[in-house]
């Protein structure tokens, strides 16, 4: 093995991110979603022909063009801008200026070195300046910057700029506590450990807001 393939192999191995933005070509989006997948789908066919995999059997059939449609419908759909939320905001009537903090969010990513999953929680903190977001705008900001692939140090920044261009204000932060499986199946096999990143805005870089903030998050909700 040369030393360029030892090298890339333990950035992959260590998760280690190069960029903080999506690593994309200029011409990512020359093609269309259609012809993205046709071409994804004869090379998953030759990936499980090299696999000696029988595609004439009938579970495998369409196993070629599923890939392809959920890699570029759904598991990689947050590549293209045009499936962006929108970022309506609405002013902050009530005069509410604590913090606000939606937890839990469910996190699907993939890891953008082994492509497969990164599976967790997200937790999701801001306080306005004059400007609120809808709740559930914070859960499909979350969710559009999941569907690529990813590393999570990234994720975490771009949920939190995202909210900091959205409500003009720096006071944002973003928790993720997630299981890699490409650690958990693969690898060193370990199902137990799970990995957590942190990026903390204006007055959540202060020691005793961001306390407050874990506090909140340590709260547990039963209905």
């Amino acid at each position: 093995m040369c030393k360029s393939d030892t090298f890339h192999d333990e950035i992959g191995d260590d998760h280690i991110s190069s960029s903080d933005h999506t690593p994309l070509r200029a011409d990512a989006f020359d093609r269309t979603d259609e012809e993205k997948i046709e071409l994804i789908q004869k090379n998953v066919e030759d990936i499980l022909n090299t696999l000696g995999m029988d595609l004439t059997d009938d579970s495998l059939k369409g196993t070629p063009k599923r890939v392809a449609k959920m890699f570029v419908k759904e598991m990689f759909g947050g590549l293209n801008p045009a499936k962006k939320p929108s970022a309506s905001t609405f002013d902050n009537k009530y005069k509410y200026g604590e913090m606000l903090v939606e937890k839990n969010i469910v996190v699907y990513s993939t890891c953008e070195h082994h492509l497969l999953p990164i599976v967790g929680r997200a937790h999701v903190a801001y306080i306005s300046n004059g400007t609120v977001v809808g709740l559930s705008k914070m859960n499909r900001i979350v969710d559009f910057y999941s569907k690529r692939p990813q590393v999570q140090e990234r994720l975490t920044i771009q949920i939190v700029e995202e909210l900091k261009r959205v409500l003009g204000t720096e006071d944002v932060a973003c928790i993720i506590d997630a299981k890699h499986l490409c650690v958990n199946s693969r690898g060193i096999r370990d199902i137990e450990s799970s990995t957590v990143t942190a990026e903390y805005g204006g007055a959540f870089k202060n020691e005793n807001t961001c306390k407050e903030l874990l506090n909140y998050i340590q709260l547990e909700t039963k209905f």
